[in-house]
């Protein structure tokens, strides 16, 4: 990985760290090497609106240009009501969703044997 991030660690809790400090609610990141063997790290967040859904991943591909993450595949067209958006950067995976989207799939039950840590904000000023 090219960038300011030297690991895959650094570079899921720095995404982490941005969803939460722009608001992002109930930020997880999980370590799914263990488990998954495609992926190294899940990060999670819950945003308010479908808008602040695709709010959150337009800073996301900013903050991953800035640390040299290559997103793997791009979808071309946001609906307004999208509920959850996957952003994939190989070792990284990304998961943006509303609050009912987070409920019914309840991706850390699913992954429950991967360690998770939560991610508050930072107090930075927002962009």
């Amino acid at each position: 990985m090219a960038g300011i991030a030297p690991n895959s660690r650094e570079a899921a809790l720095a995404l982490a760290t941005l969803l939460a400090d722009h608001n992002g609610s109930d930020v997880a990141m999980l370590d799914v090497a263990v488990q998954a063997g495609w992926a190294d790290y899940f990060v999670i967040a819950t945003a308010t609106s479908s808008a602040h859904l695709r709010g959150l991943v337009r800073f996301i591909d900013d903050e991953a240009a800035r640390l040299g993450l290559a997103r793997l595949g791009r979808r071309a067209n946001l609906a307004d009501d999208d509920e959850w958006l996957l952003v994939d950067f190989g070792d990284i995976v990304v998961h943006v969703m509303t609050e009912s989207a987070r409920g019914f799939y309840e991706l850390e039950k699913l992954w429950f044997q991967s360690d998770a840590v939560r991610v508050a904000p930072t107090g930075a000023p927002k962009a």
